[in-house]
């Protein structure tokens, strides 16, 4: 598994690669990592066209978790992307992310249009993300995290030691692997992100698929709005699902990625 420093703080970065083809980085959501697509069912398929990049972001899996909230800003997050495809010898990619991954992909796009060939959003957002991490999580999931630990963010979530479901039981074990100082820096930075401002979107001319769930409130009414904003994107709705369960299962999700990557 390679590992490089971060341009921004000499932090390390972890990633993986796998297949062939076209470059497309995978990008995670909040408290989880690059496992999720394997596990999820996401990486077979997805290898199979394309050189699949699977990071870390900063403060998950294998990544280094600094413990300031001023570690965990858009600008730290798309610098380390960047410096992933140099390492790899990438000058363009597609990004695939979900939710916090989605956000970094925008971000990334915005700011280096030259370099992302097409965006995939899984449950994103581009509006201001005050309140947001109560919404997605819990409330008061800060102080919870702060003062009791990956524990009491799992039960918060419904997620304790009784949970059977494939999906409930990956997302604990993640959850659980997280650096508790570190999660909540990166929550904190979550909850301090500004809007992208309409005119930054209607911009950027990036190839773009925005997917939500019909359950995923706001993210569903974000992601469509951002989708009618920019000059070239579609939004795609997903029945019945909720934020948490954006990806699983994947085969609904792949039938529109796959063809859009195409």
């Amino acid at each position: 598994m390679p590992v490089i420093p971060s341009p921004v703080d000499g932090i390390d970065l972890r990633y993986d690669v796998s297949g062939d083809g076209p470059a497309l980085v995978l990008l995670h959501g909040s408290v989880l990592s690059r496992a999720i697509w394997r596990g999820l069912g996401y990486l077979a398929s997805l290898a199979a066209e394309h050189t699949v990049i699977r990071m870390d972001l900063r403060g998950h899996g294998g990544s280094g978790a600094p413990h300031e909230s001023s570690a965990y800003t858009q600008a730290a997050f798309v610098a380390d992307l960047l410096a992933v495809l140099d390492a790899e010898g990438h000058a363009r990619a597609a990004l695939l992310g979900y939710s916090l991954g989605a956000r970094v992909a925008l971000s990334c796009a915005l700011e280096h249009p030259g370099r992302i060939t097409r965006l995939v959003s899984l449950g994103g957002s581009a509006s201001a993300q005050q309140g947001a991490v109560d919404a997605v999580f819990f409330p008061g999931v800060i102080d919870a995290v702060r003062e009791d630990g990956m524990e009491a963010f799992c039960a918060g979530q419904g997620l304790g030691p009784d949970v059977s479901s494939r999906r409930a039981r990956a997302t604990r074990t993640a959850f659980l692997a997280a650096d508790p100082r570190a999660v909540a820096a990166l929550l904190a930075a979550t909850d301090a992100t500004d809007g992208v401002p309409d005119e930054a979107l209607a911009a950027c001319t990036v190839p773009a698929l925005w997917m939500a769930g019909s359950e995923d409130h706001p993210r569903l009414e974000h992601s469509r709005r951002a989708a009618a904003l920019m000059p070239d994107a579609e939004f795609v709705e997903l029945p019945g699902r909720d934020h948490g369960g954006t990806l699983f299962p994947p085969e609904p999700v792949l039938e529109q990625v796959l063809p859009f990557l195409r």
